[in-house]
């Protein structure tokens, strides 16, 4: 019997199958993941997981019996190896064969490796899954040398968990300033000295070249200058997970791409989260998003369609980074805005940056400054008063009541 197939087991995936039963859907749904574990979230694994402030329980998007009660079918473990658009079936691992009536593609991504000299040696770890998280609290004990390659938000967020732990932390960037990639040179200075403040050894414009160790690294070589390492945590970016739908014939193209109804170039399979390339209509162009809100809303909006709906995915993209005690908040892309308002004291780790191009907010990031985050999702694309903007003593919602 035909139904609906998910393949992947991310928080799209949950999500997927959540609302297809609250869309009263009643027919068969199964959810194909290769790990062993039910739909899980990915933030707190380099937050409050790895730190051991939340059990796992807390880290599962739902509980397993959700899935029971609401029969919705777990092949865990389990990878889904080819996908015959013509016969509508997917095949497992296992050699078995599920026909679909629509199939969402939902196979998120996986951590860039590095592939140097000794960067087989144990003691060097990833950050990407449950396990991959387990096998590094295993590790992490406090005066243990910890070396972190990368310095974009998952390095960061280890490397706060890491030095409140007691560890030795180092921090190996080989741009000119952590975060280079996602954010403003005066965010970067913002985390650099937060970082280094707290204990953490901050080294740009530093590439890893090598590890040495016997049978388990202990020194990470930087050229001519090496740091010793009891634990390695690389965290170089995430590769899409695309090759089951490319070697299905789907259109790949930096994500499997789909339509503003989140439908792939075969009209009965969608994709959803960060496996998938998709149009913004309020941004004007296309975007693969490695982001929690955009796969879950992908999901929903995807179930609609696959339901016979019409629904369009329209959004502007959100993120959060929790380091300390510290979050933050980020609402559109900073690299869009050609001047800035700042909100409060960032010496006081209380302020939001506004970015601007136009007169228009096109972006914020907010330090745990939550209302200013939620005013500026409401203010993307309008014109506004920047005195108001700047000064914190104003109310928010003259602000709000002002924006054009």
């Amino acid at each position: 019997m035909s139904g609906m197939v998910i393949i992947g087991a991310g928080h799209a995936a949950g999500q997927a199958a959540a609302s297809l039963r609250q869309a009263k859907y009643e027919g068969p749904i199964t959810i194909i993941g290769d790990e062993l574990h039910v739909p899980y979230q990915r933030p707190p694994l380099s937050k409050q997981y790895l730190s051991g402030e939340q059990h796992i329980d807390r880290v599962y998007l739902r509980p397993a019996s959700f899935y029971t009660d609401k029969d919705v079918t777990l092949k865990l473990g389990t990878t889904a190896t080819a996908i015959d658009r013509d016969s509508k079936s997917v095949t497992l691992d296992t050699g078995e064969t599920l026909a679909y009536d629509k199939l969402l593609i939902s196979t998120g991504s996986r951590a860039r490796k590095l592939n140097i000299d000794g960067s087989d040696l144990p003691g060097i770890h990833y950050l990407r899954t449950i396990a991959d998280v387990d096998a590094i609290r295993a590790e992490m004990a406090s005066d243990r040398n910890l070396v972190i390659v990368g310095g974009g938000y998952i390095g960061l967020e280890v490397a706060s968990v890491g030095v409140e732990k007691g560890l030795n932390v180092h921090v190996l960037e080989m741009e000119s300033r952590i975060l280079q990639r996602v954010t403003t040179p005066e965010m970067s200075a913002y985390y650099h000295q937060l970082h280094t403040s707290r204990g953490v050894n901050i080294h740009t414009d530093t590439t890893v070249s090598g590890f040495s160790g016997d049978g388990q690294v202990s020194k990470v070589l930087c050229g001519d200058t090496e740091f010793d390492a009891d634990l390695v945590i690389v965290g170089i970016g995430i590769i899409p997970n695309v090759e089951l739908a490319q070697d299905a014939g789907l259109e790949v193209d930096n994500g499997i791409v789909v339509d503003d109804h989140c439908r792939t170039s075969d009209p009965d399979i969608y994709a959803a989260g960060d496996c998938s390339n998709h149009p913004n209509p309020l941004l004007n162009r296309r975007l693969r998003l490695e982001s929690v809100p955009n796969a879950m809303e992908q999901a929903r909006v995807s179930v609609e369609n696959m339901l016979g709906g019409d629904k369009i995915y329209a959004a502007i993209p959100w993120f959060w980074s929790d380091q300390y005690e510290l979050k933050l908040q980020m609402v559109g892309f900073s690299a869009d805005g050609s001047s800035q308002v700042v909100r409060g004291e960032m010496a006081e780790n209380h302020f939001a940056v506004f970015y601007l191009h136009d007169g228009k907010v096109v972006a914020a990031d907010a330090v745990n400054s939550p209302k200013e985050f939620m005013v500026c999702k409401q203010l993307i694309g309008k014109t506004v008063d920047q005195a108001l903007l700047a000064d914190s003593a104003s109310d928010l919602k003259d602000l709000l009541a002002s924006a054009k």
